[in-house]
């Protein structure tokens, strides 16, 4: 019996379709998002489309599975998602800011966070009933000095992320070492800071992702090439966040040039996975369900320059990295339990890619 109901599961992998979305920087080519047919039995992509737009510097899609943001030239732009994967463009909507570099929206796609790097700020949008976005419904300026020397000693938000009960609202502010806590109205789509989880010195958190269940909170650090695992409650009146676990990514030198640049879950949130530019390899950890600990499973060379994400594709024999500065996608196949990854064809050269969302067509996805 159990047999079968592998063999039911493996079959049911080959059967479901899934596209790849890739943004990238527009630099001679206005084409910002690729979008890729993706071969789950050769762990390969092949390039369907294309979308006309500047800067995508992150994309996400709705929790529905229906439509997908972008980040893009002083704001972002929403798509509908078509049943073979391709987007129609419903419309863009102004941040009143500077290019951000992150989006993601809330539990009830009701609202759209967008982090900015460059200013510092967090800006909230109202998503109308046809996916489109909407209004600013608040927006916020992260103050104050920051440690390290390189930033300017100012704010620099990298990401912005809902716990799973959609409460709350966790910023990595990599300028200033923290991660803001703000509450979000749901009526009103106006937010309030309650708490301040805050990081090691000069660490940089950039990227923030949470166990199924929501019960643990992962900051990838970007600058001492860790991450910190958060166990994640709510009493009824505030949350709270009990750090749990912190481990090394990669053994940290001061002064070297590796960074952590992307964090993201298996489709089954097995393991979790994370980038380092500058060393050029790919982390691998096992997730543990009731604990919420990290096991460090594999780190290896990419063969490519700055990885700023990769992610590994739905079953977990396969990975693809995106390496920005060599512009390429590289391929593997992967064998996590034994620590092992082969090179999986050529590459595929994309022009300075930022970020990969892995879709599966017709079914309800987590952003990205």
């Amino acid at each position: 019996m159990a047999e079968e109901k592998k063999k039911a599961k493996v079959s049911k992998e080959k059967q479901d379709k899934y596209v790849a979305y890739i943004s990238t920087y527009t630099r001679g080519d206005n084409h910002g998002i690729k979008i890729y047919d993706v071969d789950m039995e050769t762990g390969r992509f092949k390039e369907k489309d294309e979308v006309d737009i500047s800067n995508s510097s992150y994309v996400t899609v709705s929790h529905n599975g229906k439509y997908l943001y972008s980040i893009t030239d002083l704001g972002v732009e929403s798509y509908k998602i078509a049943p073979d994967g391709t987007l129609d463009l419903i419309n863009f909507a102004p941040i009143n800011g500077m290019r951000g570099c992150y989006l993601a929206t809330d539990y009830t796609d009701r609202y759209l966070m967008v982090a900015g790097y460059h200013d510092g700020k967090l800006t909230v949008l109202h998503i109308k009933e046809n996916g489109g976005v909407g209004k600013i419904t608040d927006e916020v300026f992260h103050k104050g000095l920051g440690s390290m020397a390189d930033r300017n000693f100012r704010p620099h938000i990298a990401s912005a992320r809902m716990t799973h009960d959609n409460r709350y609202i966790l910023v990595a502010d990599q300028g200033m070492d923290h991660v803001n806590v703000y509450e979000l109205n749901q009526e009103t789509g106006k937010i309030k800071l309650v708490d301040i989880i805050r990081c090691e010195l000069e660490s940089s958190p950039r990227q923030i992702k949470l166990s199924k269940d929501g019960r643990f909170i992962y900051i990838c650090l970007e600058a001492t090439c860790k991450i910190d695992v958060y166990e994640y409650t709510f009493d009824g009146k505030a949350p709270s966040f009990e750090k749990i676990q912190t481990v090394d990514v990669i053994k940290f030198e001061d002064g070297a040039p590796s960074a952590l640049s992307a964090l993201s879950f298996s489709s089954d949130y097995k393991y979790i996975l994370t980038t380092i530019a500058g060393d050029n390899s790919v982390a691998i950890f096992a997730a543990d369900e009731k604990t919420g600990l990290l096991t460090k499973k594999l780190v290896l060379p990419v063969s490519g320059d700055y990885p700023k994400d990769a992610e590994i594709l739905p079953g977990n024999k396969f990975l693809v990295s995106l390496n920005h500065e060599s512009n390429e996608m590289s391929f593997f196949k992967l064998d996590i339990e034994n620590g092992t990854m082969i090179m999986n064809g050529d590459f595929v050269k994309v022009n300075t890619p930022n970020c990969i969302l892995i879709h599966k067509l017709n079914n309800e996805t987590d952003e990205k």
